[in-house]
């Protein structure tokens, strides 16, 4: 796995300005299309914001899950009122 340089040296990605502070030569380096010297870590790295990314994507599931059966149940609780109250 290596840094591949941004398509288009005009333009600069959030992710680049997020490298740019945390390490300038490394910023400059990856425009460049250098290798990075660690690969595991980067590996360990891309593995863990995977693994990150898909709980991330079950949390948001499970919200819009809830968010669902609350709408269920107020529906539910308004029709149950209405037939007890008619």
């Amino acid at each position: 796995m290596s840094f591949k340089p941004a398509k288009s040296l005009d333009t600069i990605s959030a992710s680049e300005v997020g490298q740019w502070v945390y390490c300038h030569q490394a910023w400059y380096l990856a425009r460049l299309g250098a290798e990075h010297r660690n690969q595991q870590a980067l590996i360990r790295g891309v593995r863990h914001h995977e693994r990150h990314g898909r709980q991330v994507a079950a949390a948001e599931t499970f919200r819009r899950i809830a968010l669902l059966l609350m709408l269920l149940a107020s529906w539910l609780l308004a029709l149950a009122l209405f037939l007890f109250l008619r």
